[in-house]
């Protein structure tokens, strides 16, 4: 004889249906099927599926975050006399015990800590698709857009605050080369440019060419160059009105704190 297994959750319903999934498959032969019932906020949607069960020969697990939503549950079980199971309740009670902590009773949490992650993945690929002025697409796409010369750690910030789930562009300025034209039609709040020393970026330059085992006096490391790539990016924040933030001294982390405040305010 077939019965159907409801399965009611306050959320989409997903850890009720695995569970009820995994359990159904360790009988074999059997054809009981499984109804999810989500989004489960009222008494009356709760009696709706007492009412399935009984005429259907079926039974009821439910993952409900709130008291008195599995009291209900528990009360009607026994009123309708059909099987009802906590897949929830009993493991938040151990829980509370353990860490001394009250739940937060807010239904579909694990589907928004699921989207988070996705929200994270997507920036992160965002910023390696739009680095270094890649696809001038994207600049338009960001949440944010840094600008600076070479070597001002750009590619690293973007990185770094794509964790925090904010898509970034970046876009190298050479006074050889002119910016593209959606870096002037962005909002001037969405651009920050990566302000550097001279001294700072020649030592930087410097050293990376010597790791490449390159000539550490290259023209890409003297200061005459880097003199005329700052005045160039100068002119290029002026021209946009952009905010800057001077990254001579700065760890990449602190960089990313100072812009994290900047779009909080």
């Amino acid at each position: 004889m077939s019965s159907i297994f409801y399965v009611l959750s306050d959320s989409v319903g997903e850890t009720a249906e695995l569970l009820a999934k995994a359990a159904l498959s360790q009988f074999s032969d059997q054809n009981m099927k499984i109804q999810r019932i989500p989004y489960v906020d009222d008494e009356a949607t709760m009696v709706d599926a007492f009412n399935l069960a009984k005429e259907n020969n079926g039974m009821i697990a439910f993952t409900l975050v709130k008291p008195e939503f599995r009291q209900k549950m528990k009360d009607l079980s026994n009123q309708f006399q059909v099987r009802a199971i906590d897949l929830l309740g009993p493991l938040l009670e151990e829980l509370e015990d353990h860490l001394q902590k009250k739940p937060t009773l807010q239904p579909g949490l694990v589907h928004k800590l699921d989207e988070d992650y996705y929200k994270r993945v997507e920036a992160i690929e965002f910023a390696v698709k739009y680095d270094d002025g890649r696809d001038a697409k994207g600049i338009l796409k960001a949440d944010l857009v840094l600008i600076g010369v070479s070597r001002t750690s750009k590619t690293p910030l973007s990185q770094f605050l794509a964790h925090k789930r904010l898509k970034v562009a970046n876009v190298p300025i050479v006074p050889e080369v002119d910016p593209p034209e959606e870096l002037f039609q962005v909002p001037a709040e969405k651009c920050i440019g990566l302000r550097i020393s001279s001294e700072k970026l020649n030592h930087i330059r410097t050293e990376r060419l010597k790791a490449l085992g390159l000539d550490g006096s290259a023209n890409y490391a003297r200061k005459e160059r880097i003199q005329e790539e700052i005045d160039y990016f100068n002119k290029v924040v002026e021209e946009i009105g952009c905010d800057t933030i001077d990254v001579s001294n700065k760890a990449v982390e602190e960089t990313a704190n100072v812009i994290l405040r900047k779009i909080k305010k």
